[in-house]
């Protein structure tokens, strides 16, 4: 879990459900799904409440979801995770991506139980920077 060589294999899949994704501008999933979209990825917002996203249609669960994705990333209090690691494993999804203070240990097993990929407590924005750029340093956040 959260290896450089788990966080790259992650960041080569393309297709990424974003489980809590705002509809908002300056919120934090937000920001993610539209640099995620500006780099080339499809993403799959996952927010019962709205219907499109980011110009993109909004789906009530991951089941919902009526093709196959890569990466589930979480963008949901951590007592969320469990059930929404369940159906990362049912839809067979490869990998699960819990964003800055998403931790869920027990899940996160399970997911890797089931082989998927796992990070956890890191941002995928944050990654794909580092990735993609060497001189990337990160500012502090406190």
């Amino acid at each position: 879990m959260n290896e450089p060589a788990t966080i790259k294999r992650i960041l080569a899949m393309k297709k990424i459900a974003i489980v809590g994704l705002s509809n908002k501008p300056g919120r934090p999933s937000n920001n993610v799904g539209a640099y995620l979209k500006a780099q080339g990825y499809t993403i799959i917002p996952v927010n019962p409440g709205q219907d499109v996203i980011l110009g993109e249609k909004s789906y009530p669960q991951l089941d919902k979801i009526p093709y196959k994705i890569d990466v589930v990333d979480i963008f949901r209090r951590s007592e969320h995770v469990a059930s929404i690691i369940e159906k990362a494993i049912e839809i067979n999804a490869k990998a699960i991506w819990l964003q800055d203070g998403v931790i869920d240990e027990t899940a996160a097993k399970k997911a890797e139980d089931a082989r998927l990929l796992v990070v956890m407590d890191d941002c995928i924005l944050r990654q794909h920077k580092a990735q993609s750029d060497p001189n990337y340093a990160p500012a502090c956040e406190i």
